[in-house]
């Protein structure tokens, strides 16, 4: 397995607590990897700290082999993107405007805006079905929306390796399936390494070559979603009672939660709670 990502003795967190300490973790290039786990666990944190965005207090990250942050802004982003959480822009920015930011890390001096960056530009917001919005202003749309154009951005960056905090927040089930798909296009069809962070585990599992579930500043466990998603574990990393079967359609994990509702199902009301 060749590794994108890999962290050494990496100590992160804020000012009067670390989320991790002596953290090892290898990401596999040219597969989907979903961190998972409860709230305030350190997801994100983890995320935006491979992205640069986050300095470490000891150990290092290694891109591609290198300390990422012995590289300069413009080399991490030509082989790196992020799309945080809830970013914000600029007041009246448009769409177009916003999305050709992404080609920021391939423009210099002497290399000006060119008809490459305008396809990528182009097929970023035809992939996140914006092309449409292009003359909107950011702000004016809704959170959906703005939310697929700044993966559109994100995407426009072209990058082999590309990171997502919760990028399905904000949209209706349609528009998360249309993004995940997408996602696990360019995966497929082009290798990208992605690296995302999200809430719904069977989504998780559904799209997820690799999951690193985590706890307490620490991987609790990693691998294919079939080999590790149990019910012991949604147990222990969310203290969830819950059954595990197969998802109908794909044959992945699927996680059913127990506790209170409509239950239709009578010998069925002591285990659910209802």
């Amino acid at each position: 397995m060749q590794t994108a990502v890999k962290t050494n003795g990496l100590s992160i967190g804020y000012t009067e607590q670390l989320l991790f300490e002596d953290l090892n973790l290898s990401i596999p290039r040219g597969e989907i990897t979903v961190f998972v786990g409860s709230n305030g666990c350190g997801k994100s944190t983890l995320l935006r700290s491979i992205a640069r965005l986050l300095k470490p207090s000891a150990g290092s990250i290694l891109l591609e082999g290198k300390d990422v942050h012995k590289l300069s802004s413009k080399d991490v982003a030509k082989k790196m993107g992020i799309l945080p959480q809830s970013p914000i822009s600029p007041e009246g920015l448009t769409v177009l405007d916003l999305v050709k930011q992404g080609r920021y890390p391939h423009q210099s001096w002497l290399k000006r805006w060119t008809e490459e960056d305008t396809e990528k530009v182009e097929a970023a917001m035809e992939a996140t079905r914006i092309s449409d919005l292009r003359d909107r202003t950011v702000d004016t749309l809704s959170g959906g929306q703005r939310q697929r154009a700044w993966i559109a951005m994100t995407l426009a960056q072209d990058t082999d390796i590309i990171l997502l905090d919760e990028p399905t927040t904000y949209l209706d089930m349609t528009h998360q399936i249309e993004i995940l798909d997408l996602l696990f296009e360019l995966n497929e069809k082009k290798n990208r390494t992605v690296v995302m962070v999200l809430h719904d585990l069977n989504l998780a599992s559904r799209y997820a070559h690799n999951i690193v579930a985590i706890k307490d500043g620490a991987v609790f466990s990693q691998g294919k979603p079939e080999d590790i998603i149990t019910c012991e574990l949604v147990h222990a990393v969310f203290g969830m009672e819950c059954q595990v079967s197969k998802d109908p359609l794909f044959g992945t994990p699927h996680c059913i939660p127990f506790g209170r509702g409509r239950c239709i199902v009578p010998e069925l009301r002591s285990h659910t709670g209802a």
